[in-house]
């Protein structure tokens, strides 16, 4: 019914005029409240629709000449034509090589004996320039851009992250307090409820 009718017939109901403008004014603050609700769920909507589902499984490594690094005695070598923030990253990842696995290790300090997952992503991010401060692994779900990257992508769940860095990936196995730390490693693992990000150009 249109606005002019509503407002006839209430005229001639004998409501008066003042409840009449009242009621209309109510109904249009209703209507753009309403309007910028719908806006807002659907634009979460779309923001949860711009994130990428790592596949179920990421597969073992696979040398490809000048784009993956290659493992010698547990440290990676990088291609020669990697861009300098990729072979900072890998340089920062070979530090933590060997450095044992503590629940929280890396968070209060950059330099630390112990590294978890979250601090040893944080670290080798923070080395090669590509990130300010160290983050859980749940902050990790908004890291960078959507989607694998074509030298560092990021797998993160609320729970654990881990990179895989010119083919090679960078994990730990801890859990709960005690685990294995940082280590470049070449076997498949399960992705499974992880989402993929990547540092912007990388």
């Amino acid at each position: 019914m249109w606005t002019g009718e509503i407002y006839f017939l209430a005229k001639e109901a004998g409501i008066p005029q003042f409840i009449i403008l009242m009621t209309f004014a109510v109904h249009k603050t209703l209507s753009v409240a309403g309007a910028l609700l719908a806006g807002l769920l659907l634009s979460s909507c779309s923001s949860t629709s711009q994130q990428v589902e790592a596949p179920a499984r990421l597969p073992a490594y696979h040398f490809v000449p000048g784009k993956t690094a290659v493992l010698h005695n547990g440290k990676a070598i990088p291609p020669r034509n990697a861009p300098p923030q990729v072979k900072r990253a890998i340089a920062a990842a070979n530090s933590l090589v060997n450095k044992p696995y503590r629940l929280g290790g890396g968070h209060r300090k950059h330099y630390d004996s112990h590294y978890d997952c979250s601090g040893s992503t944080s670290f080798v991010l923070k080395e090669a320039g590509l990130l300010t401060s160290t983050r859980h692994s749940k902050l990790f779900l908004n890291y960078g851009q959507k989607g694998a990257g074509d030298w560092i992508s990021v797998y993160a769940k609320n729970g654990h992250v881990f990179m895989v860095i010119c083919g090679l990936r960078f994990d730990t196995t801890g859990s709960g307090r005690r685990g294995e730390g940082p280590r470049w490693r070449v076997d498949g693992r399960n992705a499974r409820n992880f989402l993929v990000r990547h540092p912007t150009g990388l």
